[in-house]
């Protein structure tokens, strides 16, 4: 498999973005019907979010939106020096060759371009793979910050300072 170009999606996208989305979140178990429409709606996140793909041989094999405070999908983020992002979704077929690391570098990229102090996400609890994404790249578990978006749905809080201002937590008592 060539190297996966990570860039904006567009419109022509739109439709694998969701195929997409919904075989890893949906068809993978991790989220249930209720949310699957959630899920399918990729117009309603491109209109307020910064959706990327990332493409090999132009074929859609991740995306993920960035969300910026104050816009939908950022109800994690506590103010303007926060963003976040959501519905990172990497095809099976593609996992194990950097795509989840390059789409999350390159929101990485966009924040810090951008001035913010922080990314914060949130991750369900069995999406372990993901969590160890997170820790290789400097994410710290913040248990303070997890949240119920509604019965039974328990999401783990994540952050990543990009300002060495930002207040980190010693590493030595992180979970």
């Amino acid at each position: 498999m060539a190297e996966a170009t990570v860039r904006a999606a567009g419109p022509q996208d739109y439709d694998a973005i969701r195929d997409l989305t919904l075989e890893v979140y949906v068809g993978g178990g991790l989220a249930g019907p209720d949310y699957r429409a959630t899920l399918a709606d990729v117009e309603g996140r491109a209109c307020c979010t910064d959706l990327l793909v990332a493409v090999v041989d132009d074929r859609v094999v991740g995306s993920v939106a960035l969300a910026w405070h104050g816009a939908a999908y950022a109800e994690i983020t506590a103010g303007p020096e926060e963003a976040a992002f959501r519905m990172l979704a990497v095809s099976p077929l593609a996992r194990g060759r950097g795509i989840g690391r390059a789409l999350v570098q390159a929101c990485v990229d966009r924040v810090r371009s951008a001035g913010v102090r922080r990314i914060v996400i949130s991750s369900e609890p069995s999406m372990l793979a993901a969590h160890r994404l997170y820790a290789s790249m400097g994410f710290w578990r913040a248990p303070a910050r997890d949240w119920s978006p509604q019965p039974g749905i328990d999401l783990l809080c994540y952050i990543l300072a990009l300002d060495p201002d930002c207040d980190a937590p010693d590493p030595t008592s992180l979970s």
